[in-house]
């Protein structure tokens, strides 16, 4: 695997086969894929290639005593590199090979450059045998070395026998191709194309390139135009008002436009844009959700006449006269590349005759087993063609997904009736000339694990390609977009003639993966002109409030330097915000206007804006200073000085910014009024203190507040009593208690105040807060959730809604409750319980949410496994407001005391298998689990023996004692197998033995292994034909299809084909097999079961979800 290297870090070890691509962005939680940067480097090549191969002899290899150790310099492009092997593997037990930018430590920042390379090892003894990888990468600053952390096995490298390391000497040869590079900082794609590209969300290029495809098909652009939308309705609500939107813009920005609203209108999260897709799965969901929300409109219909084809399906008897024909409609065709050449050759494939005889003959209804002849043709085709290129394929003999980099060509005009229409049906229309061109080539660039899309596409169908790869469009040539992209390997000549002229081959890893072609025919409907009308009034409203509004923004950024954001909270601030926004401090600025103001505009200007703003005269004005207290608490500090308010607010700003960590400049207005009117505030002194007030009321279990005050230092509470129930409302005489709010991170301190001590020995200061309430008497005091102001800050600290969805429902919210973080887990499940008006809470079982993949965890939450609500909502250092729920059929204590099951029954009598789930106790042993599945399954005998065992990859991999406990039994490779045990085993011979039976193919000289394994009895003495005969009867297979089974014995994976007069079970008797797992008997006959249950996702990369739009 290709990775980059951190000095002193510790590589990744990968399969060593792959090369992977690695991106360049932020890492985040969960799965990844592994794409590259929207400014890809392919669209940065240009013609101009050096290349050449160094050789590097190192002797002594083995007695050198150092962790890594570099070559000499060598050029290449007019650059400097240089090869960095580890000896003895960086952190892993393989030789670790990079190719190194010799002097990265002196080029100026910013640097970087483009190289495909390989590294091999040199094999003396058989230079074929050599062990070399190929790669390419952006070298820059932060990664000027790339390569391989498991390059060989050092136990393969070191052998002498293996010919890597020869006289202690190893011979190192790097091949290495530098492509010079252009700068597209600068690039404006409107200007150089007149065309625009799509943001790249982290992982979404492969949408971008689907999405600038079908925009491009202006017959597509205007039916979407035409689907119904409202102004009432939002483009993250709506996948038609969304798409509109793109396509708007598209059409008229001078930038890159965002996604965004797209797929929050697919109903996608953050993790959905960050998890690469399928494109061509893509394409498929978009269409059938479009198709879907155009039923009943004016476009109905619009994507069956783009995209819908139609061909015929039939089987043809070639002795009798019977036809059996069936049609089908499709979207898209998908191509094999594999073992084809070309378009051509994989339509040639797709209509070819399979001969349906011998034991493979067809069974007609009317006639009995017949030679049949089956194939299918096409009996239209449609405007627009999609073709998938089956690029992605299942290795069964590496047991994983590979890409196919073959070269496969296609062609700039398809021609589908060539050789007299011979992919066409009979009943096809051959008045219609299917001649169709190219319009876009889609292009996957990596590897099976990840890469990055970007499209080739003729817009108008003439001469002239645009690429567009994410926020970049460049003009490209035909070559670039058709021949190179066929694939295969790319050959790049020596120009230096000093060194070896032997031309460097690298594999292309960026090839052709989806092409779009328009029939000539239909093109001038297809590439249809658009207008104005074709969109609507208020999707070009809504849009031009988006960019004034962004231009907006643009010119405010631009001259942001010459003005500083002022913003200032008064009284009606704190009163509209405390109570309802915010319960702690006084106020939340993020809700408060912001001004912008001059930098040189001094206060008293401010001032006389704010006069007009507000409509307070200019000397009524006092101006105070915001702080960050020691304890996180944020209050009033200090009022401006004379100086300060004759000052340019941006010395101001310069004074205070750093102190406030943000950049604006926050204030405090304090008005003071007399009959109703603003007056001057009276003057402040040292002894003066500036106090705010908030009262509570336990019966409403309300907060608001109620003013300020300025109190003398040597003053005490006591004198300010019947002033504050004045303000409450209070009759003058009402008992009423005090507390200071002193913080309320990471605990809430709301300490009461003695009201005969002093301000100023009781440490309040301005910007203090006082609290108060009526003093609860103890009748009342049970009365009240929250009797004093104290219990009631602790509630709105612990207070938390959290939203509950369903477990197998988890993109949406079934209902929120209002908790506390504090909530014991029965308070938690009770109060769920009762919103869903279920009498026991302990069938109720929860699951912890994934913030980071925004998916449930896989592990649910243990009965009382977690104490409170905090700790069911924290994932590492995040708290989120997601659990999810199920209901239970038993109470969950009664759950984790038993062992769910899934049991597959093989019954003797008819040799049925049915599926049963079991639940056990987990003490409990398998024979205890026999009796719960008697009353499930029919027993040949009441004292039947039973057969415990696990199959993997269709061989038995486990088997299982009676005795065994149900905890040991896992069902991860599938259900646990139970079979009755043979009567003829009960009364087996003492040299009888038991073997394992596996069903087995050849695939290109590969064993592969499908079926049911099972267990079967050899008698002693027996012969082949004898087994054969009761392996038969036993499978119940056909005298015709037996005859062509074949026998093998195999000991370690090994077959030895056996003849049907040997004893068998003398092979079973070989002394150094140890186990039934290192010899069997295989029964080689054609598979008859699919291959793999996933192959039908072929075309999809191992890191990838299926596709959901859920809107």
């Amino acid at each position: 695997m290709v990775v980059p290297r951190a000095p002193e870090q510790p590589h990744q070890d990968q399969d060593q086969d792959e090369e992977v691509l690695v991106p360049h962005q932020d890492v985040v939680e969960g799965p990844q894929p592994m794409e590259e940067s929207a400014s890809t480097i392919e669209n940065q090549l240009m013609p101009d290639t050096s290349t050449s191969r160094f050789t590097w002899s190192i002797e002594f290899f083995s007695k050198r005593n150092v962790r890594k150790h570099y070559s000499d310099d060598f050029l290449v492009g007019g650059y400097k590199w240089r090869v960095l092997v580890f000896p003895r593997g960086n952190n892993v037990d393989h030789l670790s090979m990079y190719l190194d930018v010799a002097d990265a430590n002196v080029l100026p920042p910013g640097w970087s450059r483009y190289a495909q390379f390989s590294l091999a090892v040199v094999n003396q003894l058989d230079s074929k045998l050599s062990s070399r990888k190929e790669a390419t990468h952006q070298f820059n600053a932060r990664e000027s070395d790339w390569g391989f952390t498991s390059f060989m096995p050092l136990v393969d490298l070191y052998d002498s026998s293996k010919g890597y390391v020869v006289n202690d000497k190893c011979i190192i040869e790097a091949e290495v191709a530098v492509r010079r590079t252009v700068d597209f900082l600068n690039y404006d794609s409107k200007k150089v194309t007149g065309y625009v590209g799509l943001k790249n969300q982290g992982a979404t290029c492969y949408m971008n390139s689907l999405l600038q495809t079908l925009y491009h098909i202006p017959y597509f652009r205007k039916a979407v135009y035409h689907m119904p939308t409202s102004e009432n309705d939002t483009p993250s609500g709506s996948i038609p008002l969304a798409l509109q939107s793109l396509f708007y813009k598209l059409q008229h920005s001078d930038n890159s436009v965002a996604t965004k609203e797209l797929t929050k209108s697919f109903g996608w999260d953050t993790y959905d844009s960050f998890m690469q897709h399928d494109v061509q799965e893509l394409n498929r969901v978009l269409c059938e959700k479009l198709e879907n929300k155009m039923k009943g409109t004016t476009v109905e219909g619009a994507i069956q006449k783009l995209f819908e084809g139609h061909h015929m399906n039939y089987i043809e008897c070639i002795n009798v006269e019977y036809k059996s024909t069936r049609k089908e409609s499709f979207y898209d065709l998908a191509l094999d590349v594999k073992g084809c050449s070309d378009v051509y050759a994989s339509f040639d494939k797709y209509v070819e005759v399979e001969m349906l005889e011998g034991d493979n003959k067809y069974q007609s209804e009317q006639h009995g087993l017949q030679d049949a002849k089956k194939g299918m043709l096409f009996i239209d085709f449609p405007p627009v063609l999609q073709l998938q290129l089956k690029r992605f394929e299942y290795d069964f003999v590496r047991d994983t997904m590979v890409k196919i980099n073959d070269r496969y060509e296609f062609p700039l005009q398809l021609d589908l009736d060539r050789d007299n229409g011979k992919y066409l049906s009979p009943e096809a229309d051959r008045s219609v000339r299917n001649l169709y061109t190219l319009h876009s080539v889609l292009v996957h660039s990596g590897g099976v694990n990840g890469g990055h899309y970007y499209a080739f596409i003729r817009p108008t169908l003439q001469d002239l390609w645009y690429k567009f790869d994410d926020e970049r469009v460049t003009k490209e040539d035909m070559k670039r977009a058709l021949e190179e992209q066929y694939g295969g390997e790319e050959e790049l000549p020596h120009t230096n003639p000093g060194l070896n002229t032997t031309p460097l081959r690298f594999t292309k890893y960026s090839n052709a993966y989806m092409l779009v072609y328009i029939r000539e025919s239909d093109k001038d409907k297809i590439i249809c002109d658009l207008d104005e009308k074709d969109i609507s009034e208020h999707l070009k409203t809504r849009l031009r409030k988006e960019h004034e509004e962004k231009e907006y923004k643009k010119k405010e950024k631009a001259e942001a330097h010459m003005y500083t954001a002022l913003k200032v909270a008064r009284d009606s601030d704190l009163a509209e915000q405390i109570g309802r926004h915010v319960y702690f401090d006084l106020v939340d600025f993020d809700k408060i206007n912001s001004f912008r103001a001059p930098k040189s505009m001094s206060i008293n200007e401010v001032k006389e804006e704010l006069s007009k703003e507000f409509g307070i005269p200019v000397q009524s004005q006092r101006f105070w200073l915001w702080a960050k207290r020691q304890n996180n608490t944020y209050r009033p500090n200090r009022t401006l000085t004379l100086q300060e308010e004759t000052s340019a607010i941006g010395l101001l700003k310069d004074a205070t910014i750093n102190k406030l960590q943000n950049s604006e400049v926050r204030l405090f207005l304090e008005v003071h009024f007399g009959q109703n009117h603003p007056i001057a505030p009276p003057v402040k002194t040292r002894e003066d203190i500036l106090l705010f007030l908030k009262l509570y009321d336990p019966e409403k279990e309300e907060l608001r507040y109620v003013g300020k005050l300025i109190v003398k230092a040597s003053g005490t509470p006591s004198d300010i009593v019947k002033r504050l129930n004045l303000i409450a409302g209070f009759p003058p005489d009402e008992d009423i208690e005090l507390y200071e709010e002193i913080k309320f991170e990471p605990s809430v301190m709301c300490l009461p105040i003695d009201t005969e001590v002093s301000f100023h020995l009781s440490q309040l200061e301005d910007g203090d807060i006082i609290c108060y309430q009526k003093r609860c008497s103890p009748d009342k005091m049970d009365q009240y959730r929250y009797p004093s102001v104290s219990s009631f800050f602790e509630y709105i600290h612990n207070r938390q809604v959290v939203h509950f969805r369903l477990l197998q429902k988890p993109k949406g919210d079934d209902f929120s409750l209002e908790l506390s973080k504090c909530s014991t887990y029965d308070d938690v499940v009770e109060k769920v319980a009762h919103k869903l008006c279920l009498d026991d809470p302990s069938k109720i079982r929860l699951t912890q949410h994934n913030p980071f993949s925004q998916q449930p965890k896989p592990h649910y939450i243990k009965y009382r496994g977690l104490d409170h609500l905090s700790d069911m909502l924290h994932h590492h250092s995040q708290m989120c407001d997601i659990l999810y729920y199920e209901i239970l059929d038993i109470p969950l204590p009664e759950l984790e005391g038993l062992k769910t099951l899934r049991v597959a029954f093989h019954n003797a009598t008819n040799n049925e298998v049915s599926f049963h789930s079991i639940r056990s106790p987990k003490s409990s042993t398998l024979l205890e689990l026999i009796e719960n599945l008697k009353s499930k399954v029919e027993l040949s005998c009441k004292d039947a023996e039973f057969r415990f065992f696990d199959v993997y990859l269709h061989k038995i991999c486990k088997v299982y004692e009676p005795a065994d406990k149900l905890d040991s039994v896992s069902d991860h490779h599938g259900p646990l197998r139970i079979e009755e045990v043979p009567g003829e085993e009960k009364i087996a011979g003492p040299r009888d033995r038991l073997v394992h039976v596996y069903h087995f193919f050849k695939d290109n000289h590969h064993i592969q292994y499908f079926g049911e394994p099972f267990f079967f009895l050899i008698h002693d003495g027996e012969s082949l034909s004898d087994i054969k005969v009761r392996i038969q009867k036993r499978l119940q297979v056909p005298d015709e299809q037996f005859l062509k089974w074949k026998f093998a014995y195999f000991a370690f994976s090994r077959p030895e084909y056996l003849q049907d007069s040997d004893i068998v079970l003398s092979r079973f008797q070989q002394k150094y097999i140890y186990g039934a797992w290192e010899h069997y008997l295989g029964l080689e006959h054609t598979a008859t079961t699919p291959k793999r249950p996933y192959l039908a996702s072929q075309n999809r990369h191992s890191l990838e979800k299926a596709v959901k739009i859920y809107n």
